[in-house]
């Protein structure tokens, strides 16, 4: 399944936290970040996560026992964050059912390998040819889109100014970059103005309540994202 992939980043070192989130977004995963177990917990079941990702060390609790907890829960993906290549310590995390572990440091490129490599294995037999995102589906291969799997007509710049924005999840795009995009596939002519009504439409034909919108969000003085927090 072509989908938000949203991992939890629960890491207590701020450097190496946004570093991180900032080189998983690149890579087109929705990340959340937590610097302690408490919060990684509210988090976990506030949100659907789909791989942890989690250092071992942290301030309020040692990540293995707070795995524990959380698999006793929710059965998620995970992969370990340690600080030493100690034999005990890797046996003891992939034990407890963690699916890998990386030691620091490590290269941020090997990381994304690993994260890819789970995920492959945890999702295999899904579809790959759609992309869901809460009660919105797009089918790639017919490229129709779907809101509660009721299927919804857009036109084409419609459907091409909404897929721009959710293989992108949290990514900012201005309204200049949008425009960049459109211009490159389509011989309509769109500016700025009919730009602000594209977003409109689709915003009224895809939102609970397209005054107050949750998946299509504008960012001031800067353009559009879609949501993937909240």
């Amino acid at each position: 399944m072509v989908k938000f992939m949203k991992i939890l980043l629960v890491e207590d070192d701020k450097t190496i936290l946004d570093g991180l989130r900032f080189c998983l977004e690149k890579e087109n995963f929705a990340v959340l970040t937590s610097s302690t177990g408490l919060n990684a917990l509210e988090q976990i079941r506030e949100h659907k996560i789909d791989l942890l990702i989690l250092d071992i060390n942290l301030p309020d609790t040692n990540g293995i026992e707070l795995y524990k907890k959380i698999k006793s829960e929710k059965d998620l993906p995970t992969i370990f964050l340690t600080a030493n290549d100690l034999e005990t310590t890797i046996v003891e995390a992939l034990d407890t059912g963690a699916d890998d572990y990386i030691t620091k440091p490590f290269k941020t490129r090997e990381l994304i390998s690993r994260i890819n490599s789970v995920l492959r294995r945890v999702y295999k037999n899904e579809n790959s040819n759609t992309i869901e995102f809460k009660n919105i589906k797009i089918n790639l291969n017919e490229a129709c889109v779907y809101k509660d799997n009721e299927k919804v007509f857009l036109t084409a710049l419609e459907y091409k100014i909404l897929l721009i924005l959710f293989m992108h999840p949290g990514r900012v795009f201005t309204r200049e970059s949008i425009l960049a995009e459109i211009w490159d596939t389509e011989e309509e002519y769109v500016n700025d103005n009919t730009l602000t009504v594209y977003i409109k439409r689709i915003r009224e034909k895809l939102e609970d309540d397209p005054a107050n919108p949750k998946v299509i969000l504008t960012v001031r003085g800067l353009g559009y994202k879609v949501d993937y927090e909240n």
